[in-house]
């Protein structure tokens, strides 16, 4: 990643952090960098640690997040009682990253870190994980073998926070995963908070798991957001004689589909295909398109639509909006992508995240 320091300087800096972390790295965005050892295997002489993120220090070198599980569990304040027999250990096909044991007792203990929360509830994971699937699978095989139910340690880095939930948004086979391994496996999220320097705060907290809403939510079924790009401006033919004078940039499409959500989606990223809804039309001129599903068992789509359309501009009036009587469910977001925009995040995280229904 490329970085400004306040000297004016350009740097690149690397971020040990797999995630897309799309809703906190804006442009502006306030971080914190420091100066690596010199090695012949670096390429960057940066490494991005954390940023700040309304007012909070979230650390994002997840490279460290093993360091913190040790120090809570060394200090009491997690899995009280048991002591770290071992690190990085290979089961099978996977590694784990500690061996626990009391007395002849053993735990295996998988740590994840977690940087996606809003609204009072954080998630993972913000990209779809089959390694991360994989571990819950093998974690819960591992039950079978051994009396000590195994763990995976959610580390939340902000304690905000009160829910947490697995992504079932972006990544439902994960989140079914975890939902039946639930009686093998122990889920262990844990809120922590960090002070400006990066040294951990005091406090932690252990967030609750909704699980009654998860098990009804985690279906394939719901709203959705479709962005796209048109790389310059066109006439937009929909039907006869219906055209449309559209400018270049992205927009922003409302949808749903109340069963089979995910082939929706991958039908409208599909750019060659028999033309049936006002969507293929724009899908066929776009040269960019990011699919964000909104699962649910309410439908939701004109009440997002309403939402979207507070804060950006009706594109074509009633657009997608045949069978309802919205204005329309197109609309402009202009010449950068909503993904750069904090306001579309804050959007999107009050329909992923809500408040959970018990």
């Amino acid at each position: 990643m490329h970085a400004r320091l306040r000297s004016g300087e350009i740097i690149e800096a690397f971020l040990p952090n797999p995630g897309r972390m799309d809703e906190m790295l804006f442009p502006d965005t306030e971080l914190t960098v420091t100066r690596a050892v010199a090695s012949a295997t670096r390429r960057t002489e940066w490494t991005c640690v954390g940023l700040e993120r309304d007012g909070e220090p979230i650390l994002l070198d997840t490279h460290r997040t093993n360091d913190v599980a040790r120090h809570l569990i060394e200090a009491g304040r997690v899995l009280s009682g048991w002591r770290i027999a071992g690190a990085e250990i290979t089961v099978g096909r996977s590694r784990f990253d500690f061996l626990l044991e009391r007395g002849r007792q053993r735990l295996w203990l998988e740590v994840k870190s977690c940087t996606l929360f809003g609204n009072g509830t954080a998630m993972f994971p913000d990209a779809v994980t089959e390694r991360g699937r994989r571990h819950l699978e093998e974690l819960a095989h591992l039950r079978q073998a051994n009396a000590a139910r195994p763990v995976v340690l959610f580390v939340v880095h902000s304690l905000r926070p009160h829910w947490f939930l697995p992504d079932y948004h972006t990544d439902l086979a994960f989140s079914r995963t975890f939902l039946d391994v639930r009686l093998d496996v122990r889920i262990l999220p844990v809120a922590i908070g960090w002070n400006r320097d990066f040294s951990l705060r005091d406090e932690t907290r252990l967030l609750r798991i909704p699980w009654d809403h998860l098990r009804r939510e985690a279906e394939d079924r719901g709203a959705y957001l479709f962005l796209l790009r048109l790389p310059d401006a066109r006439v937009l033919q929909i039907g006869r004689p219906d055209e449309f004078d559209l400018n270049a940039g992205w927009y922003i499409y409302v949808g749903s589909a109340m069963a089979g959500l995910d082939a929706r989606l991958q039908r409208h990223r599909r750019r060659r295909k028999h033309v049936h809804w006002h969507i293929d039309h724009l899908r066929e001129a776009a040269d960019k398109v990011v699919p964000l599903p909104i699962r649910s068992s309410r439908r939701q789509e004109c009440d997002l639509a309403a939402d979207v359309g507070s804060t950006y501009r009706l594109a074509i009036p009633r657009f997608g909006a045949s069978d309802c009587n919205c204005p329309g469910h197109l609309f402009f977001a202009g010449p950068t992508s909503p993904l750069d925009d904090p306001v579309f995040h804050n959007l999107l995280h009050r329909y992923r995240m809500p408040q959970p229904r018990l």
